[in-house]
């Protein structure tokens, strides 16, 4: 049976109303004006689309863009959109291509609504496991770490006024739509989210190399199985002293070889890994029917 013709792109023109307002959004000040982005790829859209309703009863997602292609190998996904009335265009290789950031795009992006929560919502849910972004400005690292976040159980992560945008495209593919499935609090003082966070009962560990308690000595002492939050630096220069000083203690993750030192999001998931086995411990403050 000979194959059926792809039906013609209803998106061809770079120029047109829809294209240039997906393109516009990989500036940071229209994404934060709009309240939307350009998430790329097929898992970060199937996540979007899973996602569902925002609190105002928006979906999430606004549109989907879609080559035939990859309309014929992600025909599930676009059937669950479709499914919540989230319109579908199918759109040329050059389209895709402008709408998106990769050098090499899969086929189908979305332009979506943003999900971030307020820092009062996170504290509302009585948090134990939290990852504080102080003054991470490398959107890769960021994306790293809330997937590392996600991963590990965390219930939220806390994005400072001093860190990169949680929407910057390099920040949304690396969190590999983990984006969607814990809260994120953006634009928060480090001050602001310590002191929240230390009142609703959570301590307040900074992730620092010139810590003076080592991981493993918190591990030995039992001290990580009660509601905790990680504060994590810069890539380069860490954390500043006035920042380290807010914490209850600055811990460094012990080298027991020749590294100089580890990366932000390898640190971050040794951190985060570590509270989370003490917390599903029997003695620690979570239920081992939590784990997953």
């Amino acid at each position: 049976m000979p194959q059926q013709p792809h039906p013609a792109p209803e998106l061809t023109s770079l120029r047109s109303t829809r294209v240039t307002a997906a393109r516009r959004l990989s500036r940071r000040a229209q994404r934060g004006k709009e309240r939307r982005f350009v998430a790329e790829g097929p898992q970060a859209v199937r996540e979007a689309v899973a996602y569902g309703t925002l609190p105002g009863g928006e979906h999430a997602v606004v549109e989907i863009y879609t080559t035939a292609e990859a309309a014929e190998r992600h025909a599930d996904l676009l059937a669950d959109a479709r499914a919540a009335r989230v319109p579908v265009l199918t759109a040329t290789d050059e389209v895709i291509e402008a709408v998106c950031q990769t050098v090499t795009p899969q086929g189908i992006a979305a332009v979506c609504r943003f999900v971030d929560t307020s820092f009062e919502q996170v504290l509302a849910a009585g948090p134990r496991l939290v990852a504080v972004l102080a003054h991470v400005r490398d959107p890769g690292n960021a994306g790293t770490v809330l997937r590392t976040a996600d991963a590990a159980g965390a219930d939220a992560v806390v994005l400072t006024d001093a860190s990169v945008d949680l929407y910057n495209p390099k920040a949304v593919r690396a969190s590999v739509g983990s984006l969607y499935h814990l809260p994120v609090a953006v634009g928060v003082p480090v001050e602001q989210a310590v002191a929240g966070l230390r009142a609703a009962g959570v301590r307040i560990l900074a992730a620092d190399g010139a810590g003076e308690r080592d991981l493993d000595q918190e591990l030995d002492d039992g001290t990580l199985g009660g509601p905790t939050a990680w504060v994590f630096g810069n890539e380069a220069w860490g954390l500043p002293e006035p920042t380290r000083a807010l914490a209850d203690e600055v811990v460094r993750v012990p080298i027991h070889g020749h590294a100089e030192s580890l990366n932000l999001a390898t640190a971050a998931a040794v951190c985060l890994y570590a509270s989370a086995r003490a917390q599903r411990a029997p003695a620690g403050c979570r239920s081992q029917g939590l784990v997953r």
